[in-house]
């Protein structure tokens, strides 16, 4: 079974259902036009359009089928997760959009849904994400900025999130966010060639520096895009820490604690990172829909040299044993 762990959906029933429970959500709006759906939060400027290849499921099909993937675990999409809205109605939505993908995945045995939680709060997030998994969802997917366009995930509000995450030892997938006041970032598609890669690499490193995971007994965290720049500046990190023993702790433990998926498209880049980390650390990512993607998210495993058994396990072993498959 080979399974790609990294994708995104917003099923259009879900899109659907908004329509008649709108009044449920005073702070979101749904903006269509001509077969064209985009979200609002708090009136503020629409999202992205939401790609069909994210709300239908014919192409994601094919998809996996010319890949030979047989199982694709997807979170929801950043843009629509709400961050920025109340707590409590944010925690409502949350719960909204994981009903949607579970009722959209029944009787899909190619596709497992991963929990959205409202990170504007611990508490909530903490609360939603029980429910999840209770319902079935093998971890979360979250952003890198907990309030939409700011916040950190060190934050002490979300210790409580990640007190039950550990508790649960459910795998949380950190997710680069869409965004950046760098005005160098807004042409050339730099947003998503760079700025994504800086934003994980940011958050990571302070949960790093924050030792949130050797607090957190348990707590299993994934760098997806590879871990962004993580990998290649753990040297730097580590000579930060030697600099100023007194403001931040010894990243490199925790760095090696880290999982990571395979998108970083060149084969000697995942060779680097698998002699860093390991191969156990390492598993098949897609980022389906979206065009920065892989389109053939095997062929980086498959180019890189590694033996049969080391396949094996980015492809298929580490999934199954750290989602519980």
């Amino acid at each position: 079974m080979i399974i790609d762990t990294h994708a995104h959906m917003l099923p259009q029933s879900t899109l659907e259902a908004l329509r008649s429970e709108s009044n449920n959500f005073p702070s979101i709006n749904l903006i269509e036009s001509e077969e064209k759906y985009q979200l609002s939060f708090n009136g503020e400027k629409p999202t992205r359009p939401i790609m069909p290849k994210l709300r239908m499921f014919l192409e994601r099909a094919q998809f996996l089928l010319s890949n030979g993937i047989d199982l694709q675990i997807s979170g929801g999409w950043l843009d629509s997760f709400g961050y920025e809205i109340e707590p409590e109605e944010g925690a409502d939505w949350s719960r909204f959009l994981n009903e949607g993908m579970l009722t959209d995945c029944k009787g899909r045995d190619e596709l497992v849904p991963l929990a959205t939680v409202p990170m504007q709060s611990g508490k909530l997030a903490a609360k939603v994400l029980q429910e999840a998994v209770k319902a079935g969802m093998p971890g979360a997917m979250i952003g890198t900025q907990p309030h939409g366009g700011y916040g950190n995930l060190d934050d002490p509000d979300l210790d409580e999130f990640w007190e039950i995450a550990a508790e649960l030892q459910v795998p949380i997938v950190i997710h680069p966010m869409f965004g950046s006041d760098d005005a160098r970032l807004h042409d050339m598609q730099m947003m998503n060639a760079v700025g994504r890669v800086c934003d994980v690499s940011v958050a990571i490193s302070r949960m790093l520096f924050k030792g949130h995971l050797t607090r957190y007994d348990g707590l299993t965290i994934i760098a997806s895009t590879g871990g962004g720049a993580l990998p290649y500046m753990l040297g730097r990190l580590e000579r930060n820490f030697k600099a100023f023993p007194d403001l931040v702790g010894d990243p490199v433990q925790e760095f090696h604690k880290l999982y990571f998926d395979s998108i970083v498209f060149q084969p000697d880049i995942l060779q680097f990172l698998s002699k860093k980390v390991g191969v156990e650390k390492i598993m098949l990512g897609s980022d389906y829909p979206f065009p920065i993607g892989d389109q053939e998210p095997r062929s980086v495993i498959d180019k890189a040299g590694f033996s049969e058994s080391d396949q094996e396990l980015m492809l298929t072993g580490n999934a199954r044993k750290l989602f519980r498959l």
